[in-house]
């Protein structure tokens, strides 16, 4: 093996550890479906406290952005990452023992925070030791791993929730677990692959990118004036733009009510589960999909094709809620299209954009403005998505997505370049320009 290949081998091994933090914030994101209607039933909750049941780590997301920037500069991304995983654990394990609703909210934010964190510098970290011509492909193992997440996160709330009647577990803890209050269960099981992030992050380095900088650090309000820079500036706008306008097209509408939108088109609770489990497939074969083609195809075409279909796939969606009388197959299959042009476009390509789109000396803090965009228009579609289907009807709120997917080709086609293929530096070049 050439010292080459070795290299590369090392670097995919670099980017796969930092990816392991998809995993958890896609656990941690897609967990919440196959909770909410259990935990609305045992504590009582209106429509509005189921919002903010799912909402909530959303608040934790957004303080995690605002700090995650700061933090790895400050302190270097691979500390960073250390410090979410630390936050995963707290929470995995708070979830499952809390003793009411209060404290079940405080583990999520907890949660939430280090999904925040893990977003931020997770891309970053990978795209500062990927070479440019496989930056796309490794900054997507990301997205990839956040699919993996979402689907086990799918699997152990389908077989928790169908193992839910049988007590085989012996103990009183595991009955209340795993039985009883089962939701507990789900969210305690994302400790298993939060220990495995957290031990290989000891056995990687700190971003050769960061550690070049660090001497040269300059303070805080140094960077901030950088960011008023006009070229700087317009790129922060635009990818605050693409960031918040892509959680209104429907995609965690799907993640986090997938159970409930099935079930109100008539599927059965164990039904509902499964075919959420056949979205988390879908999810995450087409990332493995865009993984590949990301650097060939490039940034911009993947997404002409895929939020093009999407806008197909919600409008028959919306059509189908809006008829009433279409075979549920006709659904189902709408919706898998609908997940396989979403994967294969702006969720292949939003964490490449963001992790490259910005000069190294202000990476960190640009990156949390844009993050920051995100999880506002995360946390407002998780509260407003039970209002929107019960009071614009499901129809109203699939055809409200189509039409929301419009200014995000709009901004795409006009104020974005093609960022495959070149380097951190080029890029920044690009903006200064």
């Amino acid at each position: 093996m050439s010292n080459k290949e070795k290299s590369m081998g090392y670097i995919v091994f670099l980017s796969v550890v930092a990816a392991i933090g998809g995993i958890l914030f896609g656990y941690d994101t897609a967990v919440i479906s196959g909770t909410t209607e259990i935990v609305k039933a045992q504590f009582g909750l209106s429509t509005g406290m189921e919002g903010w049941f799912v909402g909530c780590a959303l608040i934790g997301s957004i303080i995690g952005v605002l700090v995650a920037g700061m933090l790895s500069d400050f302190l270097g991304r691979k500390k960073t990452m250390l410090i979410s995983a630390l936050m995963f654990s707290v929470s995995a394990i708070g979830c499952a023992v809390c003793g009411n609703f209060g404290q079940l909210v405080v583990y999520r934010m907890i949660g939430g925070f280090g999904i925040g964190v893990v977003s931020i510098v997770s891309p970053i970290y990978i795209s500062e030791v990927a070479p440019a011509e496989k930056r796309g492909t490794l900054v997507s193992l990301y997205q990839l791993f956040i699919t993996i997440g979402f689907l086990l996160a799918y699997l152990m709330n389908y077989l928790i929730l169908r193992g839910a009647a049988v007590d085989a577990t012996g103990t009183e803890l595991g009955t209340r677990m795993f039985n009883q209050e089962y939701w507990r269960g789900m969210f305690g099981c994302e400790a298993i692959p939060d220990l495995l992030f957290l031990v290989l992050i000891f056995f990687i380095p700190e971003s050769p990118r960061w550690l070049a900088i660090r001497g040269q650090r300059q303070d805080k309000s140094e960077e901030w004036k950088a960011l008023r820079e006009p070229g700087i500036l317009k790129a922060v706008l635009i990818g605050s733009a693409i960031a918040i306008l892509g959680q209104f097209m429907g995609v965690n509408a799907v993640l986090y009510y997938g159970p409930k939108i099935f079930q109100d088109a008539g599927l059965s609770g164990e039904g509902s589960m499964f075919s959420t489990v056949l979205v988390g497939v879908v999810n995450m074969l087409t990332t493995v999909i865009a993984l590949l083609i990301i650097d060939k195809v490039g940034r911009k075409q993947l997404v002409w094709w895929g939020v093009g279909g999407m806008i197909v796939c919600l409008l028959c969606i919306g059509t189908w809620f809006a008829v009433g009388t279409m075979p549920t197959w006709f659904l189902l299959t709408f919706f898998l299209l609908y997940v396989f042009c979403t994967a294969i476009s702006i969720s292949a390509v939003v964490f490449v954009l963001l992790s490259e789109m910005y000069p190294n000396r202000v990476r960190g803090l640009a990156m949390s403005i844009a993050g920051l965009a995100l999880w506002v228009g995360t946390y407002l579609i998780g509260q407003l998505t039970p209002w929107m289907l019960e009071n614009l009807t499901p129809a109203g709120t699939f055809f409200l997505f189509a039409f929301c997917c419009l200014p995000y080709l709009f901004i795409m086609w006009k104020y974005v370049p093609e960022t495959t293929g070149k380097t951190l530096e080029e890029i920044e070049n690009y903006w200064k320009q």
